[in-house]
C-alpha cells in the first residue's frame, strides 16, 4: 500500500528539513544584504581599506573565539566522561537528588535521566552553556523515554527545559574568559552579579511555568 504524503512516515521530517532550509536561504539572504550595504557605504566614503582591515580582523577574532570555545567544551566534555566513568557522577545524582527529586516528581529514582539533568546542571551552574547543549540534547531524549505520548512534551521535559535556559551560574567561567582575552581588567566583577540575575530569572521562570500549569488546569 503507498501512503500519501500526508500519512507518511517521512513526509513530517521532510517537511521540517525543507522550512529549514527556507530558513537557512533567508538568513544567507540578511547575510549578503548586510555585506553588499557594508561594500557600498565603504566605496561612497572612500574607506575600502578600513573595510579590508576590519573585515580579516574580525575573521581573525571569530576563529580565536571559536577556538577558545572548543577547547572549553572538550575540556567539560573530557571531565563529564572522566566523573561518568569514574561512578562519580552517580554520587553526585544522589547529592541532587533531593532537589530534582523535589521539581521532578514524576520521574523514578535511579532513572538515567536524573544523571543526565545533574550533568547538564553542573555544567550551567559553572557557565559552560556550550558544554551544556549536548548535556541537555541527552537529558531529554532520556525525558522522552518516560513520555507516554511521544508527540507531546510532557510538563517535566518543559520545567527542564525552563531551568536549562534560565539556569543559576554559580561562576560563569566562559564569560571571565572571554573578558579576560579581550583584556579586561577584572573579568571576575561579573560573579556575583550573575549569581543574583541568575537566582531571580531561574525563580521567575520556574514560578511562571506552575502559574500557567495551574490556570490550564482550571481552563480544562
Amino acid at each position: 500500500m503507498i501512503l500519501a504524503p500526508e500519512c507518511s512516515p517521512r513526509f513530517g521530517s521532510s517537511l521540517h528539513l525543507f522550512q529549514g532550509k527556507e530558513k537557512e536561504g533567508w538568513m544567507n539572504t540578511v547575510w549578503l544584504l548586510v555585506v553588499c550595504i557594508s561594500v557600498v557605504f565603504a566605496a561612497i566614503n572612500g574607506r575600502f581599506d578600513g573595510f579590508t582591515k576590519a573585515m580579516f580582523e574580525a575573521g581573525k577574532a571569530a576563529v580565536e573565539v571559536c577556538l577558545y570555545l572548543v577547547a572549553i567544551v572538550s575540556l567539560w566534555l573530557g571531565i563529564t566522561k572522566i566523573l561518568e566513568d569514574s561512578g562519580l557522577i552517580y554520587k553526585l545524582s544522589n547529592f541532587f537528588r533531593p532537589a530534582i527529586s523535589f521539581l521532578f516528581k514524576n520521574i523514578p529514582d535511579g532513572h538515567p535521566s536524573i544523571t543526565s539533568m545533574t550533568l547538564n546542571l553542573l555544567a550551567n551552574f559553572f557557565g559552560l552553556g556550550n558544554a551544556a547543549t549536548p548535556l541537555g540534547i541527552r537529558a531529554m531524549e532520556d525525558l522522552q523515554t518516560l513520555n507516554t505520548e511521544k508527540d507531546t512534551i510532557t510538563f517535566e521535559m518543559m520545567l527542564f527545559i525552563v531551568i536549562n535556559t534560565s539556569s543559576i551560574q554559580l561562576v560563569p567561567f566562559t564569560a571571565i574568559g572571554l573578558l579576560a582575552s579581550y583584556g579586561s581588567r577584572n573579568p571576575n566583577a561579573i560573579v556575583l552579579p550573575t549569581i543574583i540575575s541568575t537566582v531571580i530569572s531561574s525563580a521567575a521562570a520556574v514560578g511562571i511555568l506552575y502559574l500557567f500549569k495551574k490556570f490550564s488546569r482550571k481552563d480544562g
